[in-house]
């Protein structure tokens, strides 16, 4: 996705797999430093920027986008995920549909399963000193509501270009998945400046995901530590960094 960014930015093609392995490799520079400089430094710093910068790329699509529909998006989206959510939680494929379950529901759950021990220590750690009101606020619901909020408007957004604006955004899908966040910005003012947004977001996420999780690690192996050896810390990210660019040339 951020090659395709680039090459929206750039007007050339960025899709090769070198690119994509030097984008890695420079990512994984920026998270073991992030890393080493510890947690109330620079994962703080970059994690307080991703924020800012996702409010104001959201809130600027909201005013230019279909605020209206956006609104139906977000209302009837979460209406939707609360009835069916238990019944989905059931599905077995019994009587078809079986494809689909194996291709998302429940393979996708396992996914975050197997994330759960990572995930779980890392917000265990940022979140001492803290109470359970808070962390049942801050962790759990403003998070989940900032999840609505954000697919409900790029999705929204997306959906009625497709529906009301006559866009064929299915076709452009052809092209690749990681083109239609760009295709969508294109149509709406300003795209110059929330296409390299949106670059900016999609790097600082994998950075602020990629450098808690070398911590973490680096906490695994020394026992609990709070405050793992930089060494190892090190080790973890370069790790972290290798195996998703042998993942990917593979």
């Amino acid at each position: 996705q951020i090659t395709g960014g680039l090459g929206e930015v750039f007007g050339t093609k960025t899709d090769s797999k070198v690119a994509a392995v030097s984008v890695i490799a420079v990512l994984t520079v920026c998270f073991v430093l992030s890393a080493i400089s510890g947690i109330d430094k620079g994962i703080k710093w970059l994690s307080n920027a991703n924020a800012v910068a996702a409010a104001l790329l959201v809130f600027f699509l909201f005013v230019v986008g279909p605020i209206v529909f956006i609104l139906s998006t977000f209302t009837e989206s979460m209406g939707a995920y609360l009835t069916t959510l238990p019944t989905m939680s059931f599905r077995t494929g019994a009587f078809g549909g079986g494809d689909w379950i194996s291709g998302w529901t429940i393979f996708y759950w396992a996914w975050w399963i197997s994330w759960t021990p990572f995930v779980g220590m890392f917000i265990a750690r940022i979140s001492k000193g803290r109470t359970i009101r808070q962390f049942v606020i801050f962790v759990i619901l403003v998070p989940s509501l900032v999840s609505f909020a954000w697919f409900a408007i790029l999705g929204g957004a997306a959906f009625d270009l497709q529906l009301n604006q006559k866009v064929d955004m299915a076709g452009e899908l052809k092209t690749g998945l990681e083109n239609a966040l760009f295709f969508t910005l294109r149509e709406f003012p300003a795209s110059g400046v929330t296409v390299v947004l949106a670059i900016f977001l999609i790097a600082i996420f994998f950075i602020t995901g990629a450098d808690s999780a070398s911590i973490v690690m680096g906490m695994l192996s020394q026992r609990g530590t709070e405050h793992p050896n930089r060494t190892l810390t090190v080790f973890w990210g370069v790790a972290t960094g290798a195996v998703a660019g042998v993942l990917l040339v593979a």
